[in-house]
């Protein structure tokens, strides 16, 4: 299960470079900060149980604020 973390690391790490090099400077952080989190947690060793509660824990988070800001902050049909 800790290879599942690191994975997720890779990938995040990925979209963080694909974003600055897209100028993208907010998505940057954001994905450095989820890319940090997965390395570090993969190395924990920790039990699979505690993995899933972790994975379950992050997306609990993720969701409430991909719902927040698509419904308190994004602004439909409002493009640059």
């Amino acid at each position: 299960m800790d290879r599942v973390f690191r994975m997720l690391a890779f990938w995040t790490g990925i979209f963080t470079v694909m974003f600055y090099v897209g100028e993208m400077e907010a998505m940057v952080y954001l994905f450095l900060a989820q890319t940090i989190f997965f390395l570090g947690v993969g190395y924990l060793n920790l039990s699979e149980r505690m993995y899933m509660y972790l994975f379950a824990a992050y997306c609990t988070v993720f969701f409430i604020g991909f719902t927040f800001y698509t419904n308190f902050v994004l602004v439909p049909g409002f493009g640059h």
